[in-house]
């Protein structure tokens, strides 16, 4: 009887035990929201863009020192997260190479790499071109880790922007 109780206990805590998920070590993003920044103006002009993320082996995210080599400035790697930034114009949308760019260098998020992880990054991010009169918008997103692996690109739904 007492061997039964243990295997019972044992089954038990196996089945309260949940495996860390294993994930590809090439990253994922899902677009979760955007928060327009309300500024006291009436007029839009920075949102927070929200994405879920998952890594495989969680080599996400750069230092202020990764400025050499392939994260040099005159890399294309020097951000990690980019962000493009689309109009649609007479009904079509259009990438609009921006004076500045909202690409950003997210930082370390794990200290124990290689290791799985996810969770949800928020970017605050400029919305409003104040050098165009159209004002329906959409960004589209992707993240690069430390190995270069590049994620799928995400998209947000359009954006009304109040000019």
């Amino acid at each position: 009887m007492k061997k039964f109780g243990v295997i019972l206990l044992l089954a038990a805590l196996f089945a309260g035990c949940h495996p860390k998920p294993h994930y590809s070590e090439v990253p994922y993003i899902e677009f979760v929201r955007l928060d327009k920044v309300d500024n006291g103006t009436g007029k839009d002009d920075q949102a927070n863009l929200v994405v879920y993320f998952h890594d495989g082996d969680g080599d996400i995210g750069l230092t202020s020192s990764d400025t050499t080599g392939a994260f040099s400035r005159d890399s294309a790697y020097y951000y990690n997260f980019f962000i493009d930034y689309y109009e649609k114009q007479h009904g079509q949308w259009v990438l609009v190479d921006l004076p500045t760019p909202l690409h950003a260098r997210l930082p370390y998020l794990s200290d124990n790499v290689p290791e799985s992880i996810e969770g949800e990054i928020t970017i605050l991010t400029f919305i409003n071109n104040y050098f165009s009169t159209f004002d329906t918008i959409k960004l589209q997103c992707k993240l690069v880790d430390r190995a270069l692996h590049e994620s799928n690109t995400i998209e947000t739904p359009e954006i009304i922007i109040n000019k």
